[in-house]
């Protein structure tokens, strides 16, 4: 079990110790959530030791010449995971798991604030991409498997999807993109509206520096050609979480690739872990995976 260290610096404080404006500060924290202060009753944040030894050390970089942005690719790179590293040794597990075991139980709880709470230790410990893939990711799928077999009601799978998708979405909005990289579109598959799993993969792809096109849940086909036909896209994705949505998924999937020369379609979501083996192979090209690996592996290949 991981403790929660206390937070006991107030942000003048921090300020003082280390030289950076309070306004700086707080545009590092919203900018690239290197760092997340805990809050007192009257809302003002209060800074960890760790917090703090991040600040410096992201200081120190800045101070040689590396701009913020270069210094906190380089803390999630390497200082982080050595960081998680040493974490995993002393528990002797995944933290991973254990948070989102811990944000599982809080959601089905209906417990709003301890699910925040948990969301925030999470990004204090963890990388941005770590949290979004390895925990809220691994979260999606239990809640989506939970409420397929009804374990949970609907309102259960309503409250979750709540709680995630407003996190998520304010991260989402902070990501500049890239001129130089390619358009895509990500939008759910024909039927399907749960959209949390596309969420975090169009996250990943804002990382690293898509210009990303999010239309969210199903939409008419006929819009999806008006959409392709005025943002020229290098990329559409489609995600599906529903067994009973693949097909229709499968077929959209083959009229775009015979309308629109050039254009990657891929295919995301767990509910392609289910087709039989003879679709896989027939679909193989345009499955980007379940994981961070998986989707790195499939877009080197068509940059």
């Amino acid at each position: 079990m991981v403790l929660e260290e206390e937070g006991k610096y107030n942000i003048k404080a921090v300020s003082k110790m280390l030289g950076i404006q309070a306004g700086t500060l707080r545009a590092w924290e919203r900018r690239y959530q290197m760092v997340a202060p805990k809050r007192n009753e009257s809302g003002h944040r209060l800074y960890t030791e760790e917090h703090v030894r991040i600040l410096r050390w992201l200081q120190d970089k800045v101070s040689k010449g590396f701009t913020i942005s270069q210094a906190v690719t380089l803390l999630e790179n390497n200082e982080v995971e050595e960081k998680e590293g040493l974490l995993q040794m002393q528990s002797g597990g995944d933290q991973s798991s254990l948070m989102a075991d811990k944000l599982l139980e809080s959601l089905l709880a209906f417990d709003e604030k301890s699910a925040h709470d948990i969301i925030n230790q999470a990004f204090s410990l963890f990388t941005i991409d770590k949290v979004l893939v390895d925990i809220l990711g691994t979260l999606l799928v239990k809640i989506g498997d939970l409420w397929e077999e009804s374990k949970i009601t609907t309102a259960h799978e309503h409250f979750a999807s709540s709680i995630l998708r407003s996190r998520i979405g304010i991260i989402l909005h902070s990501f500049p993109h890239n001129p130089m990289m390619p358009k895509a579109i990500a939008v759910c598959g024909p039927g399907e509206w749960h959209e949390l799993g596309l969420l975090i993969f169009t996250l990943f792809l804002r990382r690293k520096g898509f210009e990303v096109i999010y239309l969210g849940a199903s939409i008419a086909e006929k819009d999806i050609d008006e959409v392709i036909k005025i943002v020229k896209p290098k990329f559409i994705f489609f995600s599906c979480t529903m067994k009973e949505n693949v097909s229709g998924t499968l077929k959209l999937t083959e009229k775009l690739v015979k309308t629109y020369e050039g254009i990657h379609i891929g295919l995301g979501g767990f509910a392609f872990d289910a087709i039989s083996v003879k679709e896989k192979d027939k679909y193989q090209e345009h499955i980007i995976g379940a994981s961070r690996t998986d989707w790195e592996t499939w877009l080197k290949t068509r940059l």
